[in-house]
């Protein structure tokens, strides 16, 4: 169970949180804290690269229509980037943005769901993603 990896191993109960909301950031950290995820918030552009960097988490959920981050220029950066492009990624955004859903898609989302839907389903949509990580 213990590798002798030198390489920066996938914290594999920290999910990464790209949502400016506070109200509905709280609700996420209350529903995967209470499955034992640790929450990383990232607030900024920066914070993202540099969250996801410093200790690469089992997942990151992307909000695609917070209006202060860029989640376009967040997935391009980890689509870019060796370490972090392996990061499973899920997102959501309003249902009726086919646009945004296939433009996620293409720049690597994991999975890309309905706003409703991501609130009907966090912790289950959260263990699908993170597992496919393992």
């Amino acid at each position: 169970m213990n590798q002798m990896n030198q390489t920066i191993e996938t914290d594999q109960k920290t999910v990464l949180v790209g949502v400016t909301d506070i109200f509905f950031y709280t609700k996420v950290r209350d529903a995967l804290m209470s499955k034992g995820y640790r929450i990383e918030r990232a607030r900024t552009q920066q914070d993202i690269v540099d969250k996801a960097s410093a200790r690469i988490p089992t997942a990151f959920i992307l909000n695609m229509n917070d209006e202060t981050l860029n989640a376009f220029q967040a997935l391009e950066a980890f689509k870019a980037d060796a370490g972090l492009k392996a990061i499973p990624i899920l997102a959501f955004a309003n249902h009726e943005e086919v646009d945004t859903f296939n433009r996620a898609k293409a720049l690597g989302v994991t999975k890309i769901v309905s706003r409703n839907e991501f609130s009907a389903r966090l912790k289950d949509l959260v263990e699908e993603v993170a597992g496919n990580h393992a």
